[in-house]
């Protein structure tokens, strides 16, 4: 019996030998590995094929959008409602403060969560008083950043985009979850008088963090500009850097 076991471990030892010499390299975390032979990447496991079906569609949409291929998205790359002057305000509490019309009131005794104010939505022309039917949008979303340059980024600098106020606006959540990652060649304001707007401040972020505009992107933003001899709609009253 002992021997007989022994004999088995000798063949599965050689069975292993075997299959990392015809697929060199070590499985991934997601059951991957790439052929270090020949730069193929090969999948053994479910998790890993789905995976890179998602991986060829971003590199396809990209094509197709012309712009760099990034990889995938995770939001939990880019770190957002911080609270980087520890007061238990993070980033959402203290954006709603400060554009708030009036003063605001809070869920809680210690004054982290914001409970009601008066906010001005540009996208739709309406007022809220009730913060939770209120999101924080960024105007160049996160995923849009990361495919458009962003995901060459540091932790740092993800932190920063994703904190910046002046990416910041407090909007009814149907409008944001409406807009989700889309540019504005996808996706433009229910509230026309606030295009002009819209896209000199998408322009402005996009500058500064010097992040990629495709041609269709860029083609919507001239258009955007002839909308700014029309009146505006009042604006919001910009967070404090």
């Amino acid at each position: 019996m002992y021997y007989a076991l022994l004999t088995l471990l000798a063949l599965l030892t050689l069975l292993i030998s075997n299959t990392l010499q015809a697929h060199p390299g070590s499985l991934n975390q997601q059951g991957g590995h790439t052929d270090r032979s020949t730069g193929d990447y090969h999948c053994h496991h479910a998790p890993c094929s789905t995976l890179h079906r998602q991986q060829q569609k971003a590199q396809q949409d990209a094509t197709d959008a012309q712009r760099a291929f990034s990889g995938l998205y995770d939001r939990n790359l880019w770190p957002h409602w911080t609270d980087a002057d520890q007061d238990c305000q993070d980033t959402r509490a203290e954006l709603l403060i400060a554009s708030s019309r009036q003063t605001v009131t809070f869920t809680d005794p210690d004054q982290c969560t914001v409970a009601t104010g008066r906010w001005y939505d540009p996208y739709t022309n309406r007022t809220f008083t009730h913060a939770g039917d209120l999101d924080v949008d960024h105007f160049v979303p996160l995923r849009h950043a990361h495919g458009h340059g962003g995901d060459q980024w540091d932790k740092a600098l993800r932190q920063q985009f994703a904190n910046d106020p002046d990416n910041l606006i407090p909007v009814s959540a149907s409008a944001n979850r409406s807009k989700g990652a889309r540019s504005p060649d996808q996706w433009l304001p229910d509230n026309r008088l606030y295009w002009c707007e819209y896209g000199r401040h998408w322009k402005r972020i996009k500058q500064r963090y010097q992040l990629m505009v495709t041609p269709q992107e860029a083609d919507a933003l001239k258009q955007l500009l002839t909308h700014c001899s029309m009146p505006s709609t009042p604006k919001t009253t910009k967070p404090r850097p």
